[in-house]
């Protein structure tokens, strides 16, 4: 079941879907960073490649997770 959080992106409301794993590894991901969830948000949203920031969100979850690990 997805979880609906909302932040407020160049001046506006949008809302982000994603699964509860991978919430808890964007929060592990803004602590590392020392930012905000909502600063590690607006970070993705300005650098994002993929057309929607939901999967740009999972892809840097992704990314964290497979540095952590060592992988490429």
């Amino acid at each position: 079941m997805n979880v609906k959080r909302s932040f407020s992106l160049a001046g506006h409301r949008t809302s982000v879907s994603l699964e509860p794993e991978f919430w808890q590894v964007l929060e592990e991901m803004a602590e590392t960073r020392a930012l905000s969830l909502a600063g590690l948000i607006q970070d993705i949203d300005r650098n994002r490649s993929a057309a929607n920031l939901a999967s740009a969100c999972r892809l840097e979850a992704l990314r964290f997770c497979r540095n952590r690990n060592g992988e490429p």
